[in-house]
């Protein structure tokens, strides 16, 4: 008989930290393992639940946590942990201090084998922030780092070495063998060009949100004329992006698809792909642009200096640098 693992996320929008969730449930053998979902309905996730109900995966929308005084939801994500009496509840974190919530619910539904995947860790300046961190640490049985520089900052700043664990990220790279001379894939790019353009694409594929860094990669655009630089994506960002691009009079050289199901399309036809995150985990979209042969420029942060070695497999620059 199988049993249940309990996979929780708060995510509001679909990132590299649901996609790699999606490819861990996908890969689960459904003999020994029963999978799971616990999320908040936030209407930027749907794709992500779509995509996770399609594997035949049971999902559980439960209410938004939040603080810690909001006992009445705590308690119904505890109630329905213990409906569903998990052998294991792993919880996906973002950011530090979110999932929280769901780890002090797992404890008190008495879930024997709590763990908790960081997939991000920017610093923590606050003194409350690492407190609180430091004290929901003693609930968790094993932190899963999904980078060495997540792991070290961790093992900094939470808690002892030995209860973190590196696990890093990673793609199915099947999905980009045989890419070939991406013929469908430049025509996915041609179709979303104005006027049969036949520029150069840059192409970035990242949440519009302020950690990506996309400001920099607008204002660096304005001095590369004959380039047309796509993003690929949704987020909170969005509008103010857009108004940005109008104000630097740069409409005419930048697209804004938002959320796509054909990145690999997109990876496979554009020239040349730029992450110009200010902080980063793992990335995913560095992993897959590499695999679909593209040159890759990122910013020297987190875990990217992991996958590129400067000057031989990418280009790195330092975050927020413009001109770089």
């Amino acid at each position: 008989m199988s049993k249940t693992v309990t996979y929780y996320i708060d995510s509001k929008y679909f990132g590299g930290a649901e996609q790699v969730l999606y490819t861990l449930v996908k890969g689960l053998d459904r003999d020994v393992w029963n999978p799971v979902l616990v999320y908040h309905p936030y209407p930027g996730i749907s794709p992500f639940i779509r995509g996770i109900e399609n594997e035949n995966v049971k999902t559980i929308p439960t209410p938004e946590i939040r603080s810690y005084r909001d006992i009445g939801s705590i308690n119904k994500l505890s109630s329905a942990l213990r409906d569903i009496r998990p052998a294991i509840f792993h919880a996906n974190l973002n950011w530090p201090l979110s999932c929280n919530y769901g780890l002090i619910a797992a404890f008190l539904a008495r879930v024997n084998i709590i763990l908790a995947t960081q997939h991000l860790f920017p610093e923590l300046t606050w003194w409350r922030e690492r407190l609180e961190q430091k004290l929901v640490s003693f609930i968790v049985d094993t932190y899963i780092a999904v980078s060495n520089d997540v792991a070290r900052q961790m093992r900094e700043i939470i808690t002892p070495g030995d209860k973190v664990e590196v696990v890093h990220n990673g793609i199915i790279i099947e999905n980009y063998e045989g890419g070939g001379n991406g013929t469908y894939a430049r025509e996915t790019l041609d179709s979303i060009k104005r006027g049969g353009d036949t520029s150069p694409v840059v192409l970035t594929v990242a949440r519009l949100d302020k950690q990506k860094g996309h400001t920099y990669l607008l204002k660096a655009a304005a001095d590369v004329p004959g380039a047309l630089f796509v993003f690929a994506g949704d987020g909170p960002e969005r509008a103010g992006l857009e108004k940005e691009a109008e104000e630097l009079r740069l409409s005419d050289k930048v697209i804004f698809l938002g959320q796509r199901n054909d990145v690999r399309e997109l990876l496979l036809g554009c020239d040349l792909f730029v992450l110009p995150s200010l902080f980063e985990g793992l990335p995913l979209s560095i992993m897959e642009a590499m695999a679909a042969g593209k040159p890759v420029i990122a910013s020297d942060i987190g875990g990217v200096n992991e996958l590129i070695r400067d000057g031989e497999t990418g280009y790195l620059v330092p975050p927020g640098d413009t001109h770089a």
